[in-house]
């Protein structure tokens, strides 16, 4: 008879933790737990996109049970300004907790990528203490990329960060990533082999969405009728480039031109984006994070939903949002990279049109081509609805990660998988 499944999961971000990959390494894990596996996850404590952790968390240690999860949470050193040195301090810190952690005997183990420090640490562990158990690589990120695309490390830190996580990747049973182009880029970035790579695609993590009350919701929000309303949701960070979207706001006040810019989230940047918007006039303003059903409201009460990202970001990430807004039945104005993921991902649902990343001229007039044309932009933005529930569906995700962990292990240390990675 075969042994009960016990997975234990290692990830940096989990909920409450409303944003960036904390609600997918939340809602896989509570998946498998309800597929009949016992499921373990070492995580910290909620900080993100705050970078201040949470009212009632930061314990040394803790244990919660969230949905048949067992939640082990560990302090760790969480920066005031996450920038790279006090970021990377945070993550070794944070590997060190896990990796003194108590991991009983677990069946699969499962590292969230970012954080790729702390998985690396959590790999060194595994291979002194638990040689034989399976270890998947959950990447999010792709995390050397996006060190050079946002110009947040060079020359010798570049080369240590792209060598940790090749080892990372190459050393691993399987490396699961969300996107096929980050399939693409790791065997051939890491030459880590094609039948250890699965692909897994994210999916919206809010419930269906309540059709929201738009009149009431734009009143409370003091939104007008005549105004064309462009939101943009989450991490306010280095790579979303917001600074961009200010200057469309301003450049929109100077036109006269009816459209407001709402940033919704927090970040490491947001100080910075609140002082940009209380230099000179501009239609942008900040909302703080929101409960899932104030989130869910505002995307339906937008008339477009935005992705912007900093210019070179290109292959680093899949964004999250993208998800959301595509539940949302809004068409999407994505400024982002042109041969990038993100505008790849938008073409492919149909849900909205992309323009120049780092160009506030560019935003603005995405805004007025969306705006003058109402018909297609609904018929974008079901589109975009269209996508998500054929593409990126939740159960068929959970259900091909407890399938890969169900796999049995080559004997190269891989995963024997039975046919190519697929996005399906």
């Amino acid at each position: 008879m075969s042994q009960p499944s016990r997975t234990l999961v290692f990830g940096l971000n989990y909920p409450p933790e409303t944003t960036g990959i904390s609600p997918y390494t939340g809602a896989m894990a509570v998946g498998l737990a309800r597929r009949d596996q016992a499921v373990r996850a070492i995580v910290a404590h909620p900080h993100y996109p705050d970078w201040k952790i949470s009212p009632g968390y930061g314990q040394w240690s803790s244990r919660e049970n969230i949905d048949g999860v067992v939640v082990d949470r560990v302090r760790h050193f969480v920066p005031r300004q996450p920038t790279p040195l006090p970021r990377a301090l945070s993550e070794v810190t944070f590997g060190l907790r896990q990796v003194f952690a108590r991991w009983g005997r677990p069946t699969s183990i499962i590292a969230v990528s970012p954080a790729l420090l702390s998985s690396a640490l959590v790999r060194l562990r595994a291979l002194a203490t638990h040689r034989r158990t399976p270890f998947v690589v959950w990447v999010q990120d792709l995390y050397g990329v996006g060190v050079v695309e946002t110009n947040q490390g060079r020359g010798v830190a570049a080369r240590v960060i792209r060598s940790i996580e090749k080892w990372l990747l190459m050393s691993a049973s399987t490396v699961v990533v969300i996107h096929e182009r980050f399939a693409d880029r790791v065997h051939e970035d890491f030459n880590v082999p094609r039948e250890r790579i699965r692909v897994v695609r994210n999916w919206t993590h809010l419930p269906p969405l309540p059709s929201a009350d738009v009149r009431a919701v734009r009143e409370l929000y003091g939104w007008a009728d005549d105004e064309t309303v462009v939101v943009h949701t989450g991490n306010m960070g280095v790579k979303q480039g917001l600074h961009h979207v200010v200057e469309a706001g301003r450049l929109a006040h100077r036109q006269g031109s009816a459209v407001r810019f709402v940033l919704v989230g927090n970040g490491s940047q947001r100080d910075d984006l609140q002082q940009r918007i209380d230099d000179a006039p501009t239609t942008a303003e900040i909302v703080p994070p929101l409960d899932d059903r104030s989130f869910a409201d505002i995307l339906q009460a937008a008339d477009i939903l935005l992705v912007n990202e900093l210019p070179g970001v290109a292959e680093m990430a899949v964004p999250s949002k993208l998800t959301s807004y595509f539940a949302s039945g809004r068409p999407v104005l994505a400024a982002t990279d042109a041969t990038g993921i993100t505008a790849q991902e938008v073409h492919a649902a149909s849900a909205g049109v992309t323009v120049e990343a780092g160009d506030p001229a560019a935003i603005l007039s995405g805004v007025h081509r969306l705006a003058r044309d109402p018909e297609a932009a609904t018929r974008l933005g079901q589109n975009g609805r269209r996508y998500k529930e054929t593409v990126l569906e939740e159960t068929f995700a959970i259900d091909q990660f407890a399938t890969i962990l169900s796999l049995p292990i080559d004997g190269a240390g891989g995963r024997q998988h039975p046919s190519p990675p697929s996005a399906s």
